[in-house]
């Protein structure tokens, strides 16, 4: 599965984005999908996934409330709704999928799109 993520931006604190990742290659219904972050200096962490059927959403306790996390299975799509962004916001954002388990590693990873949130 190649997977690729745009959307990724400058944007003022409160502000929001919408991050995208298109995946071919392979059957995207049948992978867990979701997001990661990595930002200056520290270690990657899990932001949000979803099920396979989009049913089931899973968030990290701070962007709960905030973000959203979709997709579209007729279109190989995935998406993260980004709101209320603040300054921990800024990062590199990856999108990621796995036939069965996301987290910890899953089995591909898109490229990475930078988000930047000023303060």
């Amino acid at each position: 599965v190649q997977l690729q993520a745009s959307g990724g931006g400058l944007v003022q604190a409160g502000g929001s984005l919408r991050l995208s990742c298109a995946a071919s290659g392979g059957t995207f219904s049948r992978n867990v999908m979701g997001w990661f972050r990595q930002a200056p200096g520290k270690e990657r962490e899990f932001v949000a996934g979803i099920s396979m059927s989009g049913a089931n959403t899973y968030y990290t306790d701070p962007v709960k409330g905030r973000f959203t996390i979709s997709r579209d299975n007729a279109k190989n799509t995935l998406t993260l709704q980004m709101n209320s962004l603040k300054s921990d916001d800024t990062a590199v954002y990856y999108c990621a999928a796995d036939p069965e388990v996301l987290v910890p590693n899953p089995a591909y990873w898109g490229q990475g799109t930078l988000v930047t949130v000023s303060s």
